[in-house]
């Protein structure tokens, strides 16, 4: 890494220019010092990123600067040269945390892959480090977008459980944002600083699942080439994330339910014990009670992990939180494709709100990706929605007619009409717009569904 500031510390003064010369052809910049006190009072004013130290000197040795070096600057990785055959000195250097060490005289081709190494091993974890703190932020239950009632509670339940080491069963339709709530809860819990990992139990054929989970050993079946870790090996320490739970078929539900309560499994075609420590989250769109009544899904596995249970709702059940949803995925868009896409027209705007997201905050953010490709100036306009959302303009036009058609399609539309009302003063909120309409809750269910208005 040219950028990087290397320290060379000798009381040598031939050796000292002789390193510090080469290192500075290299690209390096380069600070000398002719003692362990000088090259020390240089990490406290300087950032220097590589200290390349002499062992023997006197005052301070190598040890003494490595360890009071360390204590100025952890992170500062030290590279220690000893005389030829002084195994001793360099064995001490290592134990006490030295990145590497050097036997006099230098070979310089030798010196220059060390010093690669070590500022290549710095940037990375300089690099994972960043990643982790972006992913943090990134994860946070303050950073998923939501102004409603109902998803806050959703949130609230969540942030309890992180703390703790409890399965959770997160359920919801697709595109309603599990696995973001089940990274959130990761994130915010004890295992943050370990591997979160996920399976889309959906996307693996069966034969294929039982490997992807528990991983195999070398000739378990054809194309097993070599060794292979699973999930559960890779997530030691952390979460694993279980998505669409519901699709894994009996066969593999025993093997997932004894992992959950011995904590060990064996790779397919192994015999090896493997202990694991790992917190399951699963997720599922489907009804596991009905499936235990069908005997689709172990009654006692079910039990296992709906320790906690959290229902993510459908974002038609939120509609309050579209609108700050869209204004999210405008931004986002707008960056990624380097357009001034800023705003959205009122009757872009309306159609998106009455639209019923059978996909859910997935298909918002996709229809709101393609208006922002398609604008052809700074406004989202309706011509630049899907034509599914477009639709609802003639749909809206022959609802609200009340001057054709029988008394009772009129009568129809003047209560479709109120009901809209309703839920554009209440939010999307249902109870609030049947104590609007002056009805109970249920019997406003059933004109939605009487009237195909979900």
């Amino acid at each position: 890494m040219p950028d990087s500031t290397i320290l060379v510390i000798d009381d040598e003064k031939a050796q000292l220019e002789t390193l510090a010369g080469f290192l500075k052809k290299k690209g390096y910049r380069v600070e000398k010092a002719g003692s362990g006190n000088a090259g020390l009072e240089m990490v406290k004013s300087t950032t220097i990123d590589l200290i390349l130290t002499d062992f023997k000197m006197p005052e301070k040795d190598g040890l003494t600067v490595l360890n009071e070096a360390k204590q100025i600057n952890p992170e500062i990785d030290v590279i220690v040269m000893t005389a030829f055959g002084s195994v001793e000195s360099a064995t001490e250097a290592m134990k006490a945390g030295a990145f590497d060490y050097l036997t006099k005289p230098i070979d310089l081709d030798h010196l220059e892959l060390i010093v690669e190494n070590a500022l290549e091993r710095k940037q990375l974890v300089s690099e994972n480090r960043e990643l982790k703190i972006q992913l943090e932020e990134k994860f946070k239950f303050a950073e998923i977008i939501s102004s409603s009632r109902e998803m806050e509670a959703v949130l609230n339940t969540a942030a309890r459980v992180a703390p703790s080491q409890a399965t959770a069963l997160i359920r919801g339709e697709s595109g309603t944002g599990k696995e973001l709530i089940a990274k959130a809860i990761h994130y915010a819990s004890t295992r943050k600083d370990k591997s979160f990992i996920a399976v889309n139990c959906a996307a693996l054929a069966e034969n294929l699942l039982e490997s992807e989970l528990f991983g195999h050993e070398k000739g378990a079946f054809t194309g097993a080439d070599r060794q292979r870790k699973g999930r559960f090996e890779m997530a030691h320490g952390g979460t694993l994330f279980l998505d669409e739970i519901g699709e894994i078929p009996l066969s593999t539900q025993v093997k997932l339910l004894r992992v959950l309560q011995e904590k060990s499994f064996e790779r397919v075609g192994g015999s090896e014990t493997i202990k694991v420590d790992v917190r399951l989250i699963a997720a599922t769109n489907r009804d596991l009670e009905a499936m235990l009544e069908e005997r689709t899904f172990r009654d006692d596995l079910y039990y296992r992990i709906n320790v906690i249970s959290i229902s993510v709702p459908p974002l038609r059940e939120h509609k309050s939180d579209i609108h700050p949803l869209i204004d999210h995925f405008l931004r986002k868009f707008s960056t990624l494709n380097k357009k001034q896409v800023g705003g959205i027209s009122k009757e872009a705007m309306d159609l998106l709100l009455k639209y019923g997201y059978p996909g859910n905050i997935r298909e918002l953010e996709n229809i709101i990706e393609q208006a922002v490709v398609l604008a052809r100036g700074e406004i989202i306009n309706s011509r630049d929605l899907p034509m599914n959302v477009q639709g609802l303009k003639n749909e809206n036009k022959k609802s609200m007619d009340l001057t054709t058609g029988t008394f009772d399609e009129r009568v129809g539309n003047f209560e479709k009409q109120l009901i809209q009302t309703a839920l554009a003063e209440s939010k999307g909120v249902q109870t609030k717009a049947a104590d609007i309409l002056g009805m109970t809750e249920r019997h406003l269910r059933y004109k939605l569904q009487k009237y195909g208005m979900k």
